[in-house]
């Protein structure tokens, strides 16, 4: 009864990924489309928490859906009339668009797919795998590792906060 409780609970998270998320895209009041980026965050946290990942559920919380957000919103507030809808789009491509998106959709898919299948047949499970080992693989200096794009997406966060205070000095 438990397994099905989990399969449920993670088919309403995903379900509400998938909303909030084409709710973000879609909608023209832009503070709308940041307190629905806010939840598609949440939700995935809460991925991350049915995994037993409590860590990362907590990173994605306090660094993505606390910090993230928050910058995303200063910025709108600091450049925009908070209340105003976006102006319309008027190109009439839609069609190729949503072309475009479903092969791209099939193309990731199969990428997905095949290089799973033929990983998770070599792969043995990880049984004493600890986080001191997880923040090793990601955050170390060695090949296949992601210190230096850390921190160059540190900078960038750094610029665009540096960015935000001079724009707001201008007004």
């Amino acid at each position: 009864m438990e397994l099905v409780g989990s399969i449920i609970m993670l088919g309403i998270i995903v379900l509400s990924i998938i909303v909030f998320s084409v709710l973000t895209v879609t909608t023209r009041k832009i503070l709308r489309s940041a307190t629905y980026l806010l939840f598609t965050l949440f939700a995935t946290a809460g991925i991350y928490f049915q995994l037993d990942y409590e860590f990362l559920g907590a990173v994605q919380i306090a660094v993505y859906a606390g910090g993230i957000v928050v910058l995303f919103v200063f910025s709108i507030l600091l450049t925009s009339r908070p209340g105003d809808n976006s102006a319309k789009l008027t190109s009439k491509k839609h069609v190729l668009g949503l072309i475009a998106a479903v092969g791209t959709l099939v193309v990731a898919g199969y990428a997905l797919f095949s290089r799973c299948t033929a990983l998770c047949t070599k792969l043995s499970p990880m049984k004493d795998y600890t986080m001191d080992n997880l923040g090793t693989d990601l955050l170390g200096s060695g090949a296949g590792q992601y210190l230096l794009p850390f921190e160059a997406i540190s900078v960038l966060l750094l610029a665009c906060i540096i960015g935000g205070i001079v724009v707001a000095r201008k007004r």
